[in-house]
């Protein structure tokens, strides 16, 4: 390889690992060129573990809702709904004794709005850990987003009605 062929990474890692014939180096000289490296990646704060009080689904499910509204105050639609909507999908959440998602199943997936698919599942992901449920058997979250053509959101447990 030719130095002209060789990345800057390379460069550097030869003359680290390339001692003269005198002497060990006394210090690492820095690289010809630098690279740009990409930003590294924001880390998701991880919001402190709650504790469920529901002794039913349906008051966990209102639990699960306020959770996610609480995540995304500003993409909730405020008001009541309009007559058409963009978007509407059923999602169920499986979820372990911490919150955490298990796994997730679309009941009724919006398959003309991959996007708004792809949005949600991110979304929930990222309101991640759900309140644990220590009082209940099992603990499935299942809701219905209704999804407005500019992006915000009500969930069917939490609605203010639709026109």
């Amino acid at each position: 390889m030719t130095d002209s062929n060789t990345s800057a990474w390379q460069r550097l890692w030869r003359k680290l690992t390339t001692l003269p014939d005198t002497k060990a180096p006394t210090s690492i000289a820095a690289p010809d060129e630098f690279i740009d490296l990409p930003a590294p990646a924001t880390t998701k704060t991880v919001s402190p573990l709650t504790f469920s009080t529901a002794r039913t689904a349906d008051e966990y499910r209102r639990e699960c809702a306020r959770h996610v509204y609480n995540r995304y105050t500003k993409r909730i639609y405020q008001g009541v709904l309009p007559p058409m909507l963009y978007a509407i999908g059923s999602l169920e959440l499986y979820l372990d004794t911490q919150g955490n998602i298990q796994g997730l199943n679309w009941l009724r997936e919006p398959s003309h709005a991959p996007e708004v698919v792809q949005q949600i599942e991110d979304l929930v992901y990222e309101a991640a850990p759900f309140p644990a449920a220590p009082l209940l058997a099992e603990t499935v979250y299942t809701d219905t987003w209704l999804w407005d053509e500019s992006g915000r959101f009500q969930l069917h447990t939490l609605t203010e009605g639709q026109r």
